[in-house]
């Protein structure tokens, strides 16, 4: 038993306001440094939509294959270039995930909302979208491929 122990003053620990604040601002930076920013975020979300969007185009060019179509060597050109564009950008998406020690995982499906686990540096979260969002945001990426394509022609 120490000299202590009968002293009710030392049971509460003392801590200066200066030094608490010096340890939250250090435990705020080891955790913010392992939370994805907002442009990682961003790059998280497109990578969970680039494979949508990959397979919505290769359906769609299938059925424009099996079609009879004036303008069918027309469509599958452009439909080829976008879909090129797109392999291409989720190739460099996954190289940059891969570097900044992100993995995207897939999780799960409730009721309208889609689920993706992701793992930032030792930070582990759930990446949640509703289905109306991803479908509005696949059609504005599509769109923007589009538009640069056709760009590109004229």
């Amino acid at each position: 038993m120490s000299k202590l122990d009968g002293n009710e003053r030392w049971k509460s620990k003392m801590l200066l306001t200066e030094h608490q604040e010096q340890y939250e601002n250090r435990n705020d930076t080891s955790k913010s440094s392992k939370r994805p920013s907002e442009d990682e975020l961003k790059m998280i979300r497109d990578s969970i939509l680039l494979p949508h969007m990959v397979t919505m185009v290769q359906k769609s060019l299938t059925d424009i294959e099996n079609s009879s179509n004036l303008l069918k060597k027309l469509y599958l050109a452009v439909g080829q270039e976008v879909l090129d564009a797109m392999s291409k950008d989720l190739y460099n998406l996954r190289r940059e995930l891969a570097k900044r020690s992100i993995k995207v995982i897939n999780d799960e499906q409730i009721d309208l909302v889609i689920y993706h686990r992701f793992v930032c540096r030792g930070y582990e979260e759930r990446f949640g979208m509703v289905r109306e969002v991803m479908r509005s945001e696949i059609s504005l990426q599509l769109a923007k491929y589009v538009k640069e394509i056709v760009g590109r022609l004229a």
